[in-house]
């Protein structure tokens, strides 16, 4: 089996565009490949947080995560930080990449622009991105289009550290994820659903209780003319109902479209369908919750068959670049 790695930072509670557009994806991979999955605790430190919290949403992301279907018999899930080669790998790659390279990354510049002060690890955290991805000889990697130019960058620095070193690291490709789980903001649907963004009406979390999930979507934008068609470019509110609705019953869009002539019913059945969806997810949670220290052995198990094959990899490196390996 092809080996496949994600990782997801934990920013807080999971939301709707996380399971929708990539968790249910990773269960799915899980089956079909060799997979690789981490709660990316280290990308979380370049911005300001405090450190209890950060340590209570690690947990709680690898709890959504265990709870939306990641088995740990069937994929490696762990904590970036408790797999120490992250940083050592992240070292090598570091004196590989250039600042050019990083000064061109699109999100560095959304982060820092208009600050006087900007953390060296928000400038090269996309190197540590790249450390994440080779160390597991991920040969696949799952972006959306705003991690795109972040894989490109992983992918020329691998290609760099072998020319310069021999046949090191394997260079990743993108998996485009499948299409019709692009989930946007209710109440802005023109951008997608983000925890970043205020809009707590326009964010379906994964563990909003059934009415306020029936809230979020009653009062979800629409438009005026009232009538029930597929069009992401005119009627870019009604198509995301659409979607999720046509996403959480295995349905096209349009065959959801054609089942509906007023946006109150359509709005009521999207509600209900996502309450169905999420309600053994939220099951799921409950119970692992109710256990934390189980929780916390599933993340050790993964830490140790992560650093199993991180070991071996940043092994390799090191020798290839000169270093002393430790007697």
């Amino acid at each position: 089996m092809s080996r496949v790695l994600s990782g997801i930072q934990p920013s807080g509670d999971l939301h709707l565009g996380n399971y929708l557009g990539a968790i249910r994806n990773w269960v799915e991979d899980q089956g079909s490949h060799d997979a690789f999955y981490c709660v990316v605790d280290l990308h979380a430190l370049t911005l300001d947080i405090d450190p209890a919290e950060l340590r209570i949403r690690t947990q709680d992301t690898a709890l959504d995560l265990l709870a939306a279907g990641l088995d740990p018999d069937r994929c490696t899930l762990f904590v970036q930080s408790h797999v120490v080669q992250h940083t050592q790998m992240a070292w090598l790659l570091e004196c590989t990449a250039t600042m050019g390279e990083l000064r061109r990354m699109t999100q560095f510049k959304d982060k820092s622009e208009g600050k006087e002060s900007v953390r060296v690890g928000l400038f090269t955290y996309p190197v540590l991105q790249a450390a994440d991805i080779v160390l597991y000889d991920a040969e696949r990697v799952p972006v959306g289009d705003d991690q795109r130019q972040h894989l490109e960058l992983a992918r020329e620095i691998a290609i760099r550290f072998n020319h310069r070193f021999g046949d090191v690291l394997v260079v990743p490709e993108a998996a485009i994820p499948k299409a019709g789980a692009r989930v946007m903001d209710l109440q802005h649907p023109e951008r997608k659903m983000s925890k970043s963004v205020s809009s707590p009406l326009g964010t379906v979390l994964m563990m909003d209780e059934p009415d306020q999930i029936t809230r979020k979507v009653k009062k979800a934008v629409t438009d005026t003319d009232g009538e029930v068609r597929f069009d992401r470019e005119s009627k870019p509110g009604l198509a995301n109902l659409l979607e999720l609705l046509a996403v959480s019953t295995d349905r096209t869009p349009d065959q959801v479209a054609s089942s509906y002539e007023r946006y109150g019913d359509l709005k009521a059945d999207t509600a209900e369908a996502l309450i169905e969806l999420l309600r053994p997810v939220q099951a799921r949670r409950a119970e692992l919750a109710a256990d934390p220290g189980a929780a916390a052995a599933l993340l050790a198990r993964g830490a140790e068959k992560a650093s199993e094959v991180a070991e071996v990899t940043y092994a390799r490196a090191a020798e290839a670049v000169g270093l002393l390996a430790p007697r």
